[in-house]
């Protein structure tokens, strides 16, 4: 509502304006009704800028400032080409002026089109690029390693709004992904390919805008060191599931999160005597024992449920054991006693 007493205002302003030229600079409009025309004049101007307000609705100011960056650029390149002394020897005037025209014009688009199509990190490369953002506040880079794209929890982790940054996946990663999906190895094909869906699924999060870096070093051949030179070079934090390469970008100094590492220390802590209740979906390695797991992935062995797969059971944590894996929680089979009831009438 307010945006419309704006224009009703500045449609007003238009239409006394165009009344005030008619009759202060009676040689543009002349005529017993000058200042009738001059206010139609000026009403019709408001409303061509009221239209192409509209037309406009959407666009951004990075976007403003781009084409106007662009078709400075543009008329920058066609000038030098036209004071170049190219067309000197152009036989008529007018044929020169069209030449200029069509060289202003063409540069003039061709510069629009390619600030629009660039993104932020492009349009900064030239000139600085304006935040509304307090200066000393840096770029959250997340920098991503093929193993941590095929794992998928990133997406999870994503889409659930814990982690908020710009999404860097290099090239060269992106190469690497495609050869797995390429390979002839089922289980190796089967991997990339996940990998491949599981980009995409990253790319079209509307949360985080995700970048393909085109930066490359040719002098190293190995992935993972090309990996941490660029998280070093763009202050990214690397997000792996590889632990040796977690700790070679430790021992120089880049921050890294391991996946496997974040999922250890957010499991649920458990102790001997607590309960539990989860569904036995198989047996145990030991006879009698029954295996159901935690929603969190945890396994947990109870003994004497072999006889309960497939049913919602109650169980005791016992003990618990560390593994490479991770934990595995030891529990016995608590029976639910049926309440009993006398049959014997009171005298």
């Amino acid at each position: 509502m307010s945006l419309w007493i704006i224009r009703i205002l500045f449609l007003s302003l238009c239409t006394l304006g165009g009344y005030a030229v008619s009759q202060v600079r009676p040689e543009f409009v002349s005529g017993p009704f000058s200042g009738l025309l001059g206010a139609v004049v000026g009403f019709g101007f408001g409303w061509l800028m009221i239209a192409i307000d509209e037309m406009l609705k959407g666009f951004s100011l990075r976007a403003f400032s781009a084409t106007t960056f662009g078709l400075l650029l543009g008329t920058v390149v066609a000038l030098l080409i036209d004071n170049s002394g190219l067309f000197e020897y152009a036989e008529h005037t007018s044929t020169r002026w069209l030449i200029r025209l069509c060289l202003f014009l063409s540069f003039g688009y061709i510069g629009i089109v390619l600030a629009m199509r660039s993104n932020k990190e492009d349009f900064s490369l030239i000139i600085p690029y304006v935040r509304f953002a307090p200066q000393n506040k840096p770029d959250n880079l997340l920098l991503l390693d093929t193993s941590v794209i095929i794992d998928g929890r990133i997406a999870d982790l994503i889409e659930a709004n814990f982690l908020e940054g710009l999404i860097v996946v290099p090239r060269f990663v992106l190469k690497e992904l495609q050869q797995v999906a390429d390979s002839n190895d089922p289980i190796k094909r089967a991997r990339g390919r996940r990998g491949l869906e599981m980009l995409n699924r990253i790319q079209h999060n509307p949360r985080n805008e995700v970048k393909i870096h085109e930066g490359d070093f040719p002098d190293e051949k190995e992935v993972d060191t090309k990996l941490v030179r660029l998280a070093k070079h763009l202050g990214a934090k690397l997000f792996t599931n590889d632990y040796n390469l977690g700790k070679i970008a430790e021992l120089q100094s880049v921050i890294y999160v391991n996946l496997h590492e974040l999922t250890q220390a957010l499991r649920v802590v458990l102790l001997p005597g607590e309960v539990l209740s989860l569904r036995i979906v198989r047996e145990g390695k030991d006879k009698g024992q029954g295996v159901g797991y935690l929603p969190d992935g945890t396994m947990v062995v109870v003994n004497n449920a072999q006889t309960a797969i497939g049913q919602q059971v109650d169980a005791q944590v016992q003990s618990l054991l560390q593994t490479g894996a991770g934990v595995i929680v030891f529990a016995d089979f608590k029976q639910q006693t049926a309440p009993t009831f006398s049959n014997s009438l009171p005298r």
